[in-house]
């Protein structure tokens, strides 16, 4: 597929974080973090689209506290968002740090405004590298941070974030973690981490690991994402290439595997309406639309109740694999499905370039009839 159905957007600086803006149901809208190595440069820019018109409007904010490497959106108010950013030291090295900032609520075409960071954290004790800091799906005053070697649970009522719980990673030849996501199931009580090749889920109330799969990967695993539709299923994607969905009460073996891309995959995204359409960006420059529907929650041989299959052979069902891609000229770190809109997702390759694309109507009419 070439990128004829694709708005495209152009950042001045490199860039490889973005979330959409989850609180946001009424409009499409999308963030995006930069990466200058002047550190005063970085920015976020937020990006509303029109579908009716195809048409962008754009707000700029200064992110002068460093480079940004990831960004996360509130799923409860459209104005917070927490990033992940490199910033300098007094003595020229470099730290990560993280904060919760917020956007301004009137707009102001004239000045690109500094945000105002509501939440600070003190990460002194816990781990250098901050890989997340995740907003609790479901309780505004909680967030979950992950370091490569703690995940902390912060109350992030005050300006200062207080440190609730704190999991300590353990394990022979020091292990770390490379990512994390909260469970939107089990009442939101377990947090998942990638920690190199395994996933690792714990109970944030006891701080005990609540379960796990060994060697899910053969490389390092980047990123996962959960099913909203369907209990217990998993999508995991890493270093070797392969796209997983696991169901984590059988975590000896996938129940989906494929391997489409050729270089590493960076992030995976169920569809959170139709979850038989997943996700997938990776190095090779390329986003890939799949089919999972074999596994999916609209899945007809699993939802029949019974073996009369009268008149629903008639319905064209997807086939599992790739449906449609988009080309990007760099690495792709990021691909995001719109909440506000179903059919729509966005990816961001390192060059700074957004492409806002659209499910092929064909696919649309085939799920939907």
């Amino acid at each position: 597929m070439d990128n004829e159905n694709c708005v495209i957007y152009g950042l001045e600086f490199q860039a490889r974080a973005l979330t959409p803006q989850l609180a946001e149901t009424e409009k499409i809208g999308f963030l995006i973090g930069t990466q200058s190595l002047k550190q005063t440069n970085n920015q976020i820019h937020l990006i509303e689209f029109n579908e009716e018109i195809s048409t962008l409007k754009t707000s700029v904010f200064h992110h002068s506290e460093g480079e940004i490497w990831k960004i996360t959106s509130s799923p409860t108010d459209p104005l917070k968002i927490a990033t992940c950013y490199n910033a300098l030291t007094g003595e020229n090295g470099c730290m990560m740090k993280s904060a919760i900032l917020k956007l301004p609520e009137s707009e102001n075409h004239d000045t690109i405004e500094n945000l105002e960071i509501v939440t600070k954290f003190d990460f002194s004790t816990l781990g250098t590298d901050i890989k997340t800091t995740e907003f609790h799906p479901n309780e505004t005053s909680t967030a979950a941070s992950l370091t490569d070697t703690h995940l902390v649970l912060w109350d992030i009522s005050e300006s200062e974030g207080r440190a609730v719980s704190n999991i300590a990673l353990e394990g022979k030849n020091n292990p770390k973690f490379t990512n994390g996501k909260w469970n939107p199931h089990q009442n939101c009580n377990q947090f998942s981490t990638a920690t190199e090749t395994h996933i690792k889920t714990y109970d944030i109330r006891s701080g005990e690991l609540a379960w796990n799969i060994d060697n899910a990967h053969c490389q390092y695993i980047r990123d996962m994402d959960y099913n909203m539709n369907k209990l217990y299923h998993l999508a995991t994607c890493g270093d070797d290439g392969f796209l997983k969905i696991w169901d984590y009460r059988q975590p000896s073996l996938p129940i989906f595997s494929r391997s489409d891309h050729s270089h590493w995959i960076w992030c995976v995204r169920f569809n959170p309406f139709h979850d038989q359409l997943i996700l997938t960006a990776s190095s090779d420059a390329r986003v890939l639309l799949s089919s999972a529907a074999s596994v999916s929650s609209e899945n007809i041989s699993e939802t029949l109740i019974t073996e009369d299959r009268e008149g629903l052979d008639s319905k064209q069902t997807l086939k599992d694999g790739p449906l449609q891609w988009c080309e990007h000229e760099d690495s792709v770190y990021c691909v995001e499905w719109s909440p506000a809109e179903p059919w729509i997702f966005a990816s961001l390759s390192y060059d700074g370039r957004l492409l806002i694309s659209h499910v092929k109507k064909s696919l649309k009419y085939q799920i939907l009839l």
